[in-house]
C-alpha cells in the first residue's frame, strides 16, 4: 500500500477532530441542530487552518441522516460517499483552474437541477479570489437566490480581493492561526498515534516552524520523520529544514554585540562550509535576537518564551550585556535583509557586511542620555 502523507492521513472527519477554530465549529453546529442552515458561507483565512476540511465536514453534517449535536455519522452511506469524494451531490471546484466566466455560466445551470441522493447539493469553491470579474458578475445572481435546496461554500485566503457584493452575500468565518500550544499538542497525538518516538523539544520547534498552519506543521513534521528514520530529535529537525543551531546563533549574537568582528566572519564562514543557507542564517537571527529583546524586557519571558532551562540561561546570558536600542536595532537591520537577498548577487557579502557594521552601532545622542542616567541612578541606589 502505498504511503499517505501525515497531513492527509490525519485530516479531521468530524468537527471534534478540528485543531481550534472553536468559534466557527459551534456557529455551525448550531445551525444544523436548530436546522437554520445558511444559503451561502464565506471561509477565509491562512492556509492550513481547516477552510476545505471544515466545509466537507459542513456538507456531510447537513445531509447525514444520523448526524448527532450537529456531527456526521461518518458510517451511514452519504458520509462515506463524501468522505471518498463520490457523491455527486457535494461538488468541489478549484477556482484556480475553472475561473471563466463560461464555467460559472456551466455550474448555474447544474444548480437547477435538485440532489440525487442528499437533502442539499453543495458547491465547495476553493480559492475563489481566483475567479475573473465576468465570472463574479455571473455568480451574483445564484449566489443570492438560489434553489433552497443548495448551499454555497467559498474559500478563500486572500478576502480583500474579493467584491463587495459577494461578501455581502455570504456569512463570512474568519479563521484563526493556531498557537504554538495547540499544533504542539497536535504533533504529539499524530506521533503517538503513528507510534513515532520523538523529543519534546523537536515538537515545540516544529509548532514554531508551522507559524499557525496545521498543513504546514504536518508537512514539515512528515520530512522530518523520513530524515530521522521515526526518531524525531531536536537535532535531527534543525538539520531536516536546514536551520543553524541555537549554539551558533549565540555565538554570532554574543560576537554582534561585543563588536568582534574576526571571530563573528569566522562564524559566519563555518556556518557557509557547513552548507548552510545564509538567508536562512539571517531569518533564524531575527528569531534569536527577537528571543533576547523578550528576555532583556519583560518580567514573564519564561512563560512567552517557552524554551529549555539551557536555552533560558544563553538568552539571559546576552540579555545582560547589551541594552535594548542595539536589539532594537540589530532587529530593524536583518529584518529588512530579506527584501535586499532578492536583489543581491551575493547574500554572503550582503549578511557580512550587515552584521560588521552592527558591530559599531553607536548610540545616539538621546540613547547615550538615557544610559548615563541609569548608570547615575544605579549609583544613587
Amino acid at each position: 500500500m502505498s504511503y499517505t502523507a501525515l497531513y492527509r492521513k490525519y485530516r479531521s472527519q468530524n468537527f471534534d477532530e478540528i485543531v481550534g477554530q472553536k468559534h466557527i465549529i459551534t456557529s455551525l453546529t448550531n445551525q444544523i441542530k436548530n436546522n437554520q442552515v445558511g444559503h451561502a458561507y464565506l471561509f477565509t483565512g491562512t492556509r492550513g487552518t481547516g477552510k476545505t476540511s471544515i466545509a466537507k465536514i459542513f456538507a456531510k453534517a447537513i445531509n447525514c441522516p444520523h448526524s448527532h449535536n450537529g456531527n456526521p455519522c461518518n458510517k451511514c452511506e452519504i458520509c462515506e460517499s463524501i468522505t471518498n469524494g463520490t457523491n455527486v451531490d457535494i461538488l468541489e471546484i478549484d477556482a484556480a483552474s475553472n475561473n471563466r466566466v463560461d464555467e460559472i455560466r456551466e455550474l448555474r445551470e447544474k444548480v437547477k437541477y435538485p440532489p440525487v441522493t442528499c437533502k442539499y447539493k453543495v458547491y465547495i469553491i476553493d480559492e475563489v479570489h481566483m475567479l475573473t470579474d465576468s465570472a463574479f458578475n455571473a455568480l451574483l445572481k445564484t449566489l443570492e437566490e438560489p434553489p433552497a435546496y443548495v448551499v454555497f461554500i467559498l474559500a478563500t485566503t486572500e478576502v480583500q480581493k474579493l467584491p463587495a457584493t459577494i461578501l455581502s452575500r455570504c456569512l463570512r468565518f474568519d479563521f484563526k492561526l493556531l498557537t504554538d500550544e495547540q499544533l504542539e499538542a497536535h504533533l504529539k497525538y499524530v506521533f503517538d498515534d503513528s507510534k513515532i518516538k520523538y523529543e519534546s523539544d523537536a515538537l515545540a520547534l516544529l509548532a514554531k516552524l508551522g507559524c499557525g498552519s496545521v498543513r504546514d506543521t504536518l508537512s514539515i513534521a512528515d520530512m522530518c520523520v523520513a530524515y530521522s528514520n521515526r526518531n524525531v530529535t531536536y537535532a535531527s529537525v534543525i538539520e531536516a529544514v536546514g536551520m543553524t543551531d541555537r549554539q551558533t546563533l549565540k555565538s554570532i549574537t554574543k560576537c554582534l554585540l561585543e563588536g568582534n568582528k574576526g571571530e563573528l566572519l569566522s562564524t559566519i564562514n563555518l556556518v557557509a562550509s557547513a552548507g548552510k543557507n545564509l538567508v536562512q542564517l539571517a531569518k533564524d537571527m531575527v528569531s534569536f535576537v527577537r528571543d533576547v529583546l523578550v528576555c532583556k524586557t519583560c518580567k514573564d519571558y519564561k512563560n512567552i518564551l517557552k524554551l529549555s532551562s539551557d536555552s533560558i540561561k544563553d538568552l539571559e546570558e546576552l540579555a545582560g550585556i547589551t541594552t535594548t536600542e542595539k536589539l532594537i536595532e540589530i532587529l530593524t537591520k536583518l529584518s529588512t535583509l530579506d527584501n535586499e537577498f532578492r536583489f543581491s548577487t551575493s547574500p554572503r557579502n550582503l549578511l557580512e557586511i550587515t552584521l560588521v557594521s552592527l558591530c559599531d552601532f553607536e548610540m545616539t545622542e538621546l540613547n547615550e542620555l538615557k544610559m548615563q542616567v541609569k548608570l547615575l541612578e544605579k549609583k544613587i541606589k
